[in-house]
């Protein structure tokens, strides 16, 4: 359900979306989720202050993962980090 929020074209059809995801955990019971859902969903639409072509970069941490992803594989060829 959120990553449907965050697949939509523009800030509004977002908060639309977003406020359906609410009432939808509200009719599955899922009170403290919605409430999650709802203080915190703000935070999330940063990104679309830029401009679209940069949304996904900014929306993912693909390459925050890449950068994690290569340090551990250069530390394992290594078997030590030198000091």
């Amino acid at each position: 359900m959120l990553k449907a929020i965050h697949a939509q074209e523009d800030l509004k059809t977002a908060q639309a979306k977003a406020k359906d995801v609410i009432a939808k955990l509200i009719e599955m019971k899922l009170r403290d989720a919605a409430e999650i859902v709802r203080k915190g969903i703000a935070d999330t639409f940063a990104y679309y202050a830029f401009p679209s072509t940069h949304w996904r970069q900014i929306r993912t941490n693909n390459p925050l993962e890449r950068i994690i992803r290569e340090i551990r594989r250069r530390t394992v060829s290594v078997r030590s980090v030198p000091s």
